[in-house]
């Protein structure tokens, strides 16, 4: 029996011996290689994190000590030693575990996450809970570099360090990116677990104050010795920042040694003070394709264990990211106000080539994508056209910088809505299904989605010459085929399309849902139902005169969108129609209810929830007033 098959709880990890850890890490990593090259996944950062897991659930006692896991991707191993070994397999299918930590899937996953850098505000939340209810238990915030990027993360930090009360607050900085030298890190290493040694933290709180107590110049003479303190400390490590927060920093050390994460951990658990231990992690750690390219495993497809090769499922059709990527190029070539922005996801977005053609015009802001949209903004003040891109669920974040950086003033930044609708395996938090709301709710926003990637290029097109905030939204994976036009032409804000004329039922739809809506038309024919498609192109401005023409003709409608109902495209549509008088209708609208979706395949949930070709079938029978099994084909 391996060492992990002993392993149902962080009760069995604290039995074992030290040697015994360290096989344990080697086996969890083969663990996730594994599960993950047949699931998916984010691999990198997983492997990244397995000696830190350990020695924290070695050290602390969850689920009463909590600890968050920042953005939550990292968290395979955690998974595997809180007593979901056994479901392991189940990572990011449907109905088995998530992919991220989830309160509702264990409680030892202390907060639910998906999204970057909220750990330490979340953390901060606990901790200030568990003082007013008189627990003594350690809150601890593990948080990577990369999540530090975000403005979110210095709040918490700034709070924490005001409160200062608040003395369970651990904040782990997992640093996959920095590279130190052997030396530096040796030494910091030793002072680090030096400078936390119990009795030597207590002996340099009570020289403090007695330096204090010294009449007329004992405050001087302390500020003085802390500064010598933090000369010495500082010159061989970057704790000044967060030392400017009142946090005592630690580090950096090897996260990797097991060891001495374990006794630095032992230390800093006695600590009644914020503390910050800075741990220096290698991304891809023991799985050596991901060690050469973390990027690339940071969110990974299925793919051959021994070469680290990606199953090829024999797709030709490219990607609505890639088409987008392309089409940036080939824009930008032509016109030189073209610049790209995006926040930590130039590959994600299709921007690789871009930076690469045009180093000086793209900026990559980091996770932040907050200060991303006003950066735009000031650009778009000096002439330049900004595109934004950014995945749906991501855009969420910066809605007031959207509001009132972008629109209130009319600025024209485009806004590339990269994963909207269902997303798949990453699941509720990932999902992009509250965009379309969202955004067309605000003033002088343009808002459109393409049936396909030539309409794609074309909405491009058509936003970078709008003189105003213009957003495009298109979904996640393989586009639909369609021939790509030489010449983009833009196309008129605002003009919807005929696709089918019908006599019977009259569809209405909005991006995506244009292919499924084109299928069920076909299905209803079949039961002598005479459907007609429009493709709406775009949800603000409606093509309101076609569309109340189409109505009046053909009363009973279905709208379709892969987006929340609550103020979508199909709220658009009845509205506007209410607006110009017309009541003698009958509407279904298709798209998802007042709920989060979970995790599953793209096809899966959508035939789940009704909003795929089936969905738009059952629909529209139901407003011909047909019952599901009837047909009179």
């Amino acid at each position: 029996m391996s060492v992990l098959e002993t392993i149902n709880s962080p009760a069995d990890v604290k039995r074992l011996t030290r040697s015994e850890l360290s096989v344990l890490a080697e086996e969890i990593r083969r663990r996730i290689v594994e599960v993950v090259s047949r699931n998916g996944g984010h691999l990198a950062s997983s492997l990244g994190a397995v000696e830190l897991t350990i020695a924290l659930h070695y050290v602390f006692e969850t689920p009463q000590d909590k600890i968050i896991w920042d953005v939550g991707h990292q968290a395979y191993a955690h998974k595997l030693l809180t007593g979901r070994r056994e479901v392991f397999e189940t990572l990011r299918k449907y109905q088995g575990i998530s992919g991220f930590t989830k309160r509702s899937e264990s409680p030892h996953d202390a907060f639910t996450t998906g999204h970057s850098s909220t750990s330490i505000s979340a953390g901060l939340g606990i901790a200030c809970a568990k003082r007013l209810k008189k627990e003594a238990s350690k809150v601890i915030s593990v948080i990577g570099d990369g999540s530090m990027t975000a403005g979110i993360a210095y709040e918490g930090l700034n709070q924490a360090g005001a409160l200062h009360k608040d003395e369970n607050m651990i904040v782990i900085l997992n640093d996959n990116d920095m590279s130190i030298s052997h030396n530096v890190g040796a030494l910091s290493s030793f002072l680090s677990r030096t400078f936390s040694a119990k009795y030597l933290q207590g002996f340099r709180k009570e020289f403090g104050e007695f330096l204090k107590s010294l009449p007329k110049i004992g405050d001087d003479i302390y500020q003085l010795a802390k500064r010598s303190e933090e000369s010495f400390k500082t010159f061989v490590t970057p704790g000044m920042l967060f030392e400017a927060f009142n946090f005592d920093y630690f580090g950096p050390i090897n996260g990797h040694r097991l060891n001495h994460l374990i006794d630095i951990l032992t230390n800093i658990k006695e600590l009644n003070e914020p503390v910050l231990l800075h741990v220096t992690t290698k991304k891809g750690k023991g799985y050596e394709p991901a060690e050469k390219n973390p990027v690339y495993f940071h969110g990974i497809g299925c793919f051959e264990v021994k070469t680290g090769n990606c199953i090829q499922k024999g797709v030709s059709v490219p990607s609505y990211t890639e088409v987008f990527g392309e089409t940036m190029v080939a824009l930008a070539q032509a016109d030189p106000r073209i610049v790209a922005v995006t926040a930590a996801m130039p590959e994600g977005t299709g921007l690789s080539r871009f930076a690469e053609a045009f180093p000086e015009r793209f900026f990559d802001v980091g996770i932040a994508e907050q200060h991303g949209v006003t950066f735009a903004a000031g650009m778009a003040t000096e002439g330049y056209r900004p595109v934004v891109a950014i995945y749906s669920t991501f855009l969420q974040r910066a809605y007031d910088q959207i509001l009132h950086d972008v629109c209130l003033e009319a600025l024209p930044v485009v806004f590339a809505v990269d994963r909207g609708g269902i997303v798949g395996e990453d699941g509720a938090t990932h999902h992009g299904l509250f965009d379309l709301s969202y955004l067309r709710s605000l003033p002088n926003m343009v808002l459109m989605a393409p049936k396909d990637e030539n309409e794609l290029r074309r909405m491009l097109v058509t936003a970078l010459a709008h003189n105003g905030p213009a957003a495009l939204r298109y979904p996640r994976g393989t586009a639909t085929g369609a021939a790509l036009e030489d010449a983009i032409t833009p196309i008129p804000i605002g003009a919807a399309e005929v696709l089918e004329k019908g006599d019977d039922l009259l569809i209405l739809a909005i991006g995506r849902s244009v292919q499924d809506a084109l299928e069920a038309r076909r299905l209803l024919a079949l039961e002598g139902i005479d459907a007609g498609v429009v493709n709406c192109r775009f949800v603000k401005p409606l093509d309101i005169e076609l569309i109340s023409t189409l109505v009046r003709k053909t009363p009973r409608v279905v709208s379709a969108e892969e987006n929340v109902l609550q103020g979508g495209f199909g709220s658009a549509v009845l509205e506007s129609l209410n607006d110009v008088g017309i009541h003698q209708f009958r509407m279904e609208r298709v798209g998802v209810g007042d709920m989060f979706i979970e995790h599953g395949p793209q096809t899966l949930l959508r035939e789940k929830y009704g909003i795929d070709a089936g969905g738009i079938v059952q629909a529209g029978r139901r407003v011909c007033g047909l019952s599901a099994s009837e047909s009179s084909g």
